[in-house]
Parts: C-alpha cells; structure tokens; sequence
C-alpha cells in the first residue's frame, strides 16, 4: 500500500526551514533531502542551461558520488530540455536502457535506476532542469510530479536569488574600479583598456572594444580591446557611416542579434570567421555629443537584460566623462606653458 503523505504540511515545513539557512549551500541541501526522503529517491541534481553549451550542466547535487557528479558523464544532453518542456517533465524508469539519454554504463555503475526530471522557471523562462534519481525502478503519481516541480521552483528562485547578489557585487566592484582608476590616472588608453577588459569580464562576453570618431575622416578609431584577435582588429577602417550608426546618431544602445547577416553591420564576414554572434554597441558621449562607441562582442546568441544595458551605458558615460577630463588637463597644460612664455618675455624688458 501507498505511503500517504501530507503534502501541504512537507511544503510548510520547508518553507519555515528556510528561515534557517544561512546560504545558497544550505537551501538547496534542504530542498535535495526534502525530495530525496519524500519521494524516496537515491539522489537529487540541479543542472542549467548555460549559453553556449552542448549540455546542461550539474551545479548541486545531494546523494551522488563525486567522482560521477564532477565528470562529463553527469551532464544531461540539451535535448531533453524541450522534452521537460512539452509535457511538463521527464520520466524515465530504466535510465542505463533509455536511447534518450547518456553514459548508460555510469549510470549504471552510479546506481542509477529511474530519472524524473521537471524543468526550472524563472520569471516565465526556463533555466535548467532538475532531477530526482531512484535506485529501483518505479513509477510516479500526478502529485508525486507536482511537488517536484515545486521543489525545483523553490530551487529556481534560490538561484535567481544568488544570481542577483552576484550580479549586484560584480557591478559594485566594476563601478568602483572604474572610479579608481577615472582618480588615478589620467592617461585616456590606460583607463579605456581597463574599462573594456572589466566589462566583458563582468558581464562574461567573448570581447570588448572602444572606438573613438574621427570627424575629419568620418571614421571610429580603436583605443582600447579585449579579446578580439588582431586579425580582427585590423579588418579596415571602421566607417562612421555604415557601421552600427544607430548607436551614434539615435545616441541610444543597440543590440545586434546576429553579426553575421545584420545589414548594420559593416564587416560581416569577419565577425562570422571571428566567432561574433550578438553586438551591444553603446554610444560614448561628453555632454550631450556623442564621441564614440563602446561595444560588446558576445561568441553565442544573448539577450542583453535591460539592467545589463544601462550599466554598460552609465560606464560608457564614465569613460566619456574620464576623455573630457584628460583633454582638460592637457588644455591646462598647454595654457601654462604659454603662461610661462609670456612671463618669460616680459622678464627679459628688465
């Protein structure tokens, strides 16, 4: 006969366990042992969907070896994601026999029996899978299903939450550099390197670059960049005219999606051959003119968060302000050695 389990009173009692926790580590161990014990299972796994893989990838786990959970071999196959999606999770009762799925021989040897996988949401989209693993082979109710599909929501928003922290620290940090580095020096292609190479760290894309207008020629000239190729970097001469000119005549940020076909685009070719997929390009502007651009290179398809656009371009603002006040000095510079001159010359009437 069938455990009867109070399903309401387990979700309570999780939820007032949270009260507890003191980190990512510990909420996500809770929800683990809650499925585990609940639902019987050996094991419980967390994995997302990360751009550019091939795979899903584990980033907790409870009940799994680690030699097994820290090689390849642990990893999900990225088609089952739409396979979580269409029905709303995943059932397989004989894991080391399913076509559908890898690594059959580790699984086995890992003990693994049945796999039920549902996905995580976050905000409508969906952002990994996570999975129950049984020793035995067995089947699930609709209830059994649902609950874990709350475990994983419980999960989604435990990282979510942890994604936001992270993100709001690196931002802090990025912000801060920056500013130490706009009060410590005043040479334009130091801080402008230091910029491109904070930014395209931060915000984990391919490559960064900085382009100054040239009026006269009606070209952007490069100042600084980080990981582009030098093949890349010198492809030609980047036209003011044909080359992203939303981003410096609508002064507003532009995103392309695809650099390879994007009529916007100047060089195309070159992005394909460079591994370029999606364009941030972010107007550099002292006052109200606009001098510049700033542009992300991102290798795989990305949508730029509004958040992530307006820290781009308040950095962007910041490296304008950082041009306007090197050109300042300099001015001051010039205007002194006159002074000296002219002091010079009348000291020699006496």
């Amino acid at each position: 006969m069938p455990r009867r389990i109070d399903y309401f009173k387990v979700m309570c009692d999780l939820t007032r366990a949270f009260g507890t926790a003191r980190n990512r580590k510990e909420l996500l161990d809770l929800i683990f042992h809650r499925a585990i014990d609940t639902l019987q299972g050996k094991a419980a796994c967390l994995y997302l969907v990360e751009p550019g893989k091939e795979e899903l990838v584990p980033v907790a786990q409870t009940g799994l070896s680690e030699s097994y959970f820290r090689s390849r071999k642990s990893r999900l196959a990225r088609k089952i994601v739409p396979l979580v999606l269409k029905k709303g999770f995943f059932f397989s009762p004989d894991a080391a026999a399913d076509s559908r799925l890898e690594f059959p021989d580790a699984k086995k040897a890992e003990g693994i029996a049945g796999i039920l996988a549902v996905p995580v949401m976050v905000k409508g989209h969906n952002i990994g899978v996570f999975c129950l693993f049984t020793a035995a082979p067995r089947e699930f109710s609709e209830e059994e299903r649902k609950f874990l599909v709350f475990l994983a929501q419980q999960g989604g928003g435990v990282m979510e939450h942890a994604r936001l922290i992270d993100q709001l620290r690196n931002e802090t940090k990025l912000l801060f550099d920056l500013a130490v580095n706009l009060s410590g020096s005043l040479d334009v292609r130091e801080i402008l390197r230091a910029m491109s190479t904070d930014i395209a760290v931060a915000l984990g894309v391919k490559g960064a670059s900085i382009r100054l207008l040239d009026e006269e020629q009606k070209t952007l000239e490069l100042m600084a960049s980080y990981g582009l190729s030098e093949k890349y970097l010198q492809k030609g001469p980047v036209s003011a005219r044909k080359s992203i000119v939303q981003a410096l005549n609508g002064q507003k940020p532009v995103v392309i999606q695809n650099a390879a076909t994007d009529p916007r685009v100047q060089y195309r070719k070159m992005n394909k051959e460079e591994g370029i997929v999606t364009i941030l390009a972010v107007p550099i502007k002292t006052k109200e003119k606009v001098i510049g651009v700033l542009r992300l290179y991102s290798g795989v398809p990305r949508d730029f968060t509004q958040d992530e656009t307006m820290l781009v371009t308040a950095l962007a603002y910041l490296g304008g302000l950082a041009i306007q006040n090197a050109s300042l000095y300099l001015l001051c510079q010039s205007d002194m050695e006159n002074l000296k001159e002219e002091l010079w010359s009348h000291r020699s009437w006496f």
